[in-house]
């Protein structure tokens, strides 16, 4: 079985898919073959997948047992509405086994396997599962994508006493984008004073990768 890692996030449009990219370059480098699944996409339009289609871009140019794949292969459920997957799928029951199976088989491709969730940790799926149910079905560590503007304080604590409630293994990273620029300032300040760590998607990447192979 690959090693399974599980990447979330705060909220949605934080930079999951970035983060996931840059996490399979990361194992890459290291001489790991690496997979990527996306369980559940929601706004695929026309046969249009915005996240799979990336990942799956990627993975193929770092593995090439993935050549042969098309983009439903890592992305076995998919809806057209931009909504979470409980509105998206209009209340439909999801389907684990076809996850479990999905997993299955992508893992006989690869030594890790980079899963990347939608929107934050308590996105609804269906009437039982939320995002957070996923990682644990899964047994997977996860890697929480947190933003670095104000109101990162209280997203990231939030998110990360979840992680803690379901036991589940975790590393957070910090995703500062170009506008993000003041975190050092105002934000940075009590994460280092409380001793919690930062860690930087782009400049701690092989630092984050590492520590998630490791749990």
């Amino acid at each position: 079985m690959a090693k399974r890692i599980f990447v979330t996030a705060t909220n949605t449009d934080i930079g999951k898919t970035y983060t996931t990219k840059l996490l399979l370059e990361s194992f890459a480098s290291r001489g790991l073959r690496v997979g990527v699944m996306k369980p559940i996409e929601t706004g695929v339009v026309d046969g249009f997948y915005p996240d799979g289609s990336e990942l799956l871009k990627t993975v193929q140019e770092l593995n090439p047992e993935f050549l042969g794949l098309h983009v439903e292969d890592i992305v076995p459920v998919s809806y057209e509405l931009p909504a979470a997957p409980f509105v998206a799928s209009g209340g439909t029951a999801l389907d684990m086994s076809r996850l479990h199976v999905t997993v299955q088989k992508l893992e006989k491709l690869c030594d890790v396997l980079i899963i990347e969730g939608a929107g934050g940790l308590y996105v609804p799926v269906d009437e039982k599962y939320m995002i957070i149910d996923l990682i644990a079905e899964f047994e997977a560590p996860a890697l929480l994508v947190t933003h670095c503007s104000l109101g990162c304080i209280n997203d990231t604590l939030l998110s990360k006493k979840a992680l803690e409630d379901k036991n589940i293994a975790h590393v957070v990273g910090f995703n500062c984008r170009d506008q993000e620029a003041g975190f050092d300032k105002i934000s940075r300040p009590y994460f280092d004073k409380s001793g919690f760590g930062v860690l930087k998607i782009q400049e701690d990447i092989d630092t984050i990768s590492q520590l998630l192979y490791n749990l």
